[in-house]
């Protein structure tokens, strides 16, 4: 018994000062985890709150909010490791080079994603907008991370890549509140072209054409079978559409009752007999 005791003694003080040191690192270790969780959920929390504040899209706040607060408490738990003893060189090795496989591996993703995190920021359009990119065109139904849904006016969805999308030419239709509708038609050359340009500024007196800019008619060229003519107003953007198809008609209908011809496409062949 007294050897056991003695021995005991022995294991303790051979043990003890190990067991202080590493239950005082451990403590400090839970200590650092607490705080630090802590701080990173308030941070990302500010973060999302500031992004709401500038209007910046609602799948963005969720997005930024959950990949920062991923990536900052994989280094916490790095820091944690690091500070009970545990070797992280190989360990951060190893997560370095499985992130270049990774993104090796998804190269198109990852320029769809930094396409949509591009778009999300500096709002090119917004969902409803008409748009024009990558040759196709449609209203924005939703804007993802990798991806942009457009629904065309025959209701067919078109799937755009953001990557794509983000990297070149967009024309948006639906940004400024005004646009100029031009009605492009032809008059025959026998035809007053004052009275033409009457006709068609009687037209441009409807509630919906803005007073300034004033409607103008242009004569644009003069065709092989028609002198070319263009009234052009300017209109709310929702109203562009209707003006533009309703006015075609009008103006026909009009131009017909003043007695002003418009010409059809025709082209002339004159035979020659061989001699």
């Amino acid at each position: 018994m007294e050897m056991s005791v003695e021995q005991l003694v022995k294991l303790s003080e051979a043990w003890l000062p190990a067991v202080l040191q590493y239950s005082g690192q451990f403590t400090l270790a839970i200590i650092t985890l607490l705080v630090g969780w802590w701080f990173i959920n308030t941070l990302t929390h500010r973060v999302s709150a500031v992004l709401a504040r500038r209007n910046v899209d609602r799948a963005l706040h969720s997005f930024i909010g959950s990949l920062a607060s991923m990536v900052l408490k994989v280094l916490l738990l790095v820091s944690v490791a690091s500070m009970i003893g545990v070797e992280t060189t190989s360990f951060i090795a190893v997560i370095g080079a499985a992130g270049l496989a990774i993104g090796l591996a998804l190269q198109g993703s990852l320029a769809n994603f930094a396409g949509g995190v591009l778009i999300m920021l500096f709002r090119p359009f917004r969902a409803g907008d008409w748009i024009e990119g990558q040759g196709v065109s449609g209203s924005v139904d939703s804007i993802h991370i990798f991806h942009t849904t457009l629904k065309t006016a025959d209701n067919k969805v078109i799937v755009v890549p953001n990557g794509s999308l983000s990297n070149g030419n967009i024309t948006n239709y639906s940004r400024e509140a005004t646009r100029r509708a031009d009605i492009n038609l032809g008059i025959d050359y026998s035809s007053d072209i004052k009275k033409a340009r009457d006709v068609l500024l009687k037209i441009a007196e409807d509630p919906r054409i803005h007073r300034e800019p004033a409607p103008v008619v242009f004569v644009t060229g003069l065709g092989d079978s028609a002198v070319n003519l263009s009234l052009r107003v300017w209109v709310a953007t929702p109203d562009f559409w209707p003006v533009t198809f309703g006015f075609t008609e009008l103006a026909k209908e009009r131009l017909t009752e003043a007695g002003i011809g418009i010409p059809f496409p025709q082209r002339v062949v004159h035979l020659v007999q061989p001699s």
